[in-house]
């Protein structure tokens, strides 16, 4: 079952779903409520002239959490924002914390907006589904410019 405009608001004030900060009026439509992109960003670092490199997962004791710090750099979005070339990949996060309480058994979906998706904006690449009893200071956020335009990113942005 998707929950509509109304169904969230009433979640949200019966403590069932915490969104906070609580986003603003303006922030919900039909079934969604927006959230918001974070002023922080990881940008990949460009390879070294000259070496080439795969990621391989399958080596033992690979991390993902190891491998994003040492291969990205944190940019801050709060003074100009960043500009996303076409067909690349950063990663990012939701502005807002959100928690899916158990006893409310929901379960929600991260879904890209259709707006930014129009212009070639994937948000949240795979695995969509937060799970009831989920609980984090922000959603991470897989973000490619999949189009032939680079796409201005400014923290606050309405993003997923």
């Amino acid at each position: 079952m998707i929950l509509t405009d109304r169904e969230i608001k009433n979640s949200l004030a019966s403590g069932l779903i915490d969104i906070s900060p609580l986003p603003a009026p303006e922030s919900y439509s039909s079934t969604s409520v927006d959230l918001t992109l974070a002023p922080i960003i990881r940008v990949f670092k460009q390879p070294t002239v000259g070496v080439t490199a795969a990621i391989d997962p399958m080596v033992p004791g690979y991390s993902v959490v190891r491998l994003i710090e040492r291969e990205t750099d944190a940019l801050d979005l709060s003074q100009n924002g960043y500009v996303l070339p076409g067909k690349t990949l950063i990663l990012g996060w939701t502005r807002e914390a959100v928690a899916l309480h158990d006893r409310g058994r929901v379960a929600a979906r991260v879904e890209g907006k259709s707006s930014l998706a129009r212009i070639g904006l994937a948000v949240h690449v795979t695995a969509p589904t937060i799970h009831a009893g989920f609980k984090a200071p922000s959603i991470q956020l897989e973000i490619v410019n999949h189009g032939p335009l680079p796409i201005k990113l400014t923290q606050g942005m309405p993003i997923c």
